[in-house]
C-alpha cells in the first residue's frame, strides 16, 4: 500500500507541474503580441528546412520555383531564403530534443517557414517536431484547404494546434505497471483566438457556414468549452450560421454526396482537425495533394501535409514522390505573406499541369519523377 500511496504521490505531483505550465501558457497567451502586417514589411525572411526521408527531396523542388518565381524579389533584397539546417531524425535523437535549441534560434530569425516533413520515432520520449515547433513558435491555426470543384466542394479547415491531446502528448503520467494516463487541454483564450482566426476568414472570403466539429456528448469538459466559447465567438457574426457536428458524423458526411457540399468553413480542436483534414485530403485526389499552413501573430510555417515516407527512402523511389503538396503549401505562404498575385501564379500553373496530365507523378518509377514534375510545372510559369 505505501509503494502505491508514493506513486500516487508522484503523479499529483508530475500533474500539479503541468497544470502550473498551463497556466503561465495561458498568461502568454494574454500578453502575446499583434500579428505581423507583411505589406508594411521592408524585407521577409524565409527560412526553408529539409526534414527527413523524402522531405530534402521536395523541399529542393519547392525552393527552385520560390526562386523563380519571387526572382524580381530575391534580386531585390525583399525576400531572403534562408537554409536552416538541423531538423533532422538524427539530430534532434542525438541531441534528446524534439526541436534543437540552435535550430530553435536560427527559426526565430525568420518571418516564416517552408518545412519538409520530419520523422517521429514510434515509442520512447522524444516529442513530434512539429508538435514542439506549434507550442514554441504558438503556431496555433492549423489551416487546410480542400477543392473538388466537380463534387462541389470548397472547404477549408482551422485545426487548433497548440491544445487538445497533442499539447502534452509525450507527458503523460504511469502509476506503476497498472495505470496510464494523457491529457487533454482546452483554454478560453486558445480556443477563441482559432475560433476567431475561422469566423474571420469565413467573413472576409462570402462564407456563410461554420461547422463546428467536436465530440461535446462525451467530452464535456473539453469539448463542451470548445463549443461554448465558439459560439459565444460566433455570436459577433450574425451573417455566419454556427452549426454543432459530431466528430464522428463529420467523418460520415464528409464522404456523403447529399451533405458534404452544404459544409464551407470547419473549426476543430486539435486531435480530430487531424483526423479529419486527412480523410479530406483524400477525398481531394490524397494527402500528396494537399499544403498546410500552421499560423501563429509572431510565426508561421508551411508543409505538406504527409510524412517522411521513410519506405520510398528504403525502396529507393524517394525521386518519385510527389511535390504537388508542399507546392500546395508554397501558395498558401505566399498568399500570408501578402503576395497573392505570385500565389495566383502558381495555382495556374498548377491547375494547367493537373488538367493536361503531360507529367504525372504516381510514387513510382512508372512516374516521373518529383524533378521532372517541377520542370514541368516552371514551363507554364
Amino acid at each position: 500500500m505505501t509503494n502505491r500511496t508514493e506513486m500516487v504521490e508522484s503523479a499529483v505531483a508530475a500533474y500539479r507541474k503541468l497544470l502550473e505550465e498551463q497556466l503561465v501558457r495561458c498568461d502568454n497567451m494574454a500578453t502575446a503580441p499583434a500579428a505581423k502586417d507583411f505589406t508594411k514589411q521592408e524585407k521577409i525572411r524565409v527560412g526553408i528546412i529539409d526534414g527527413d526521408g523524402i522531405g530534402p527531396i521536395i523541399v529542393a523542388e519547392a525552393k527552385r520555383v520560390l526562386e523563380t518565381l519571387l526572382a524580381d524579389k530575391i534580386a531585390d533584397g525583399k525576400i531572403e531564403l534562408v537554409p536552416i539546417a538541423g531538423l533532422t531524425l538524427e539530430n534532434r535523437m542525438a541531441k534528446g530534443q524534439a526541436l534543437p535549441t540552435e535550430v530553435l534560434d536560427k527559426i526565430k530569425t525568420v518571418d516564416v517557414l517552408l518545412k519538409g516533413p520530419t520523422t517521429t520515432p514510434k515509442g520512447g520520449t522524444l516529442e513530434s517536431a512539429n508538435v514542439a515547433m506549434r507550442r514554441e513558435l504558438d503556431l496555433y491555426a492549423n489551416v487546410r484547404p480542400v477543392s473538388v470543384p466537380e463534387l462541389g466542394i470548397d472547404w477549408i479547415f482551422y485545426r487548433e494546434n497548440t491544445e487538445g491531446e497533442y499539447v502534452l502528448g509525450s507527458r503523460g503520467i504511469e502509476v506503476g505497471n497498472d495505470l496510464t494516463m494523457d491529457f487533454k487541454v482546452t483554454t478560453d483564450l486558445g480556443t477563441r483566438r482559432i475560433a476567431k482566426a475561422a469566423f474571420e476568414y469565413a467573413k472576409n472570403n462570402g462564407k456563410t457556414n461554420v461547422a463546428i466539429v467536436t465530440k461535446a456528448n462525451i467530452m464535456k469538459k473539453t469539448d463542451g468549452a470548445f463549443s461554448r466559447i465558439a459560439h459565444e465567438v460566433a455570436a459577433g457574426y450574425p451573417d455566419i450560421t454556427a452549426e454543432d457536428w459530431y466528430v464522428d458524423i463529420t467523418a460520415a458526411n464528409l464522404v456523403n454526396p447529399d451533405i458534404r457540399s452544404k459544409f464551407q468553413v470547419f473549426l476543430l480542436p486539435n486531435l480530430y482537425g487531424d483526423i479529419i483534414t486527412d480523410e479530406a485530403a483524400q477525398i481531394q485526389g490524397g494527402v500528396g495533394t494537399a499544403g498546410s499552413a500552421n499560423v501563429g501573430d509572431s510565426y508561421a510555417m508551411f508543409e505538406a501535409i504527409h510524412g517522411s515516407a521513410p519506405r520510398m527512402i528504403e525502396e529507393g523511389i524517394g525521386d518519385y514522390a510527389n511535390p504537388e503538396s508542399i507546392f500546395r503549401a508554397v501558395e498558401m505562404l505566399l498568399r500570408h505573406i501578402a503576395l497573392p498575385a505570385y500565389a495566383d501564379k502558381l495555382n495556374a500553373a498548377l491547375s494547367a499541369c493537373e488538367a493536361e496530365k503531360k507529367v504525372v507523378v504516381t510514387g513510382n518509377r512508372d512516374g516521373a519523377t518529383a524533378k521532372e514534375f517541377t520542370d514541368y510545372l516552371l514551363s507554364k510559369f
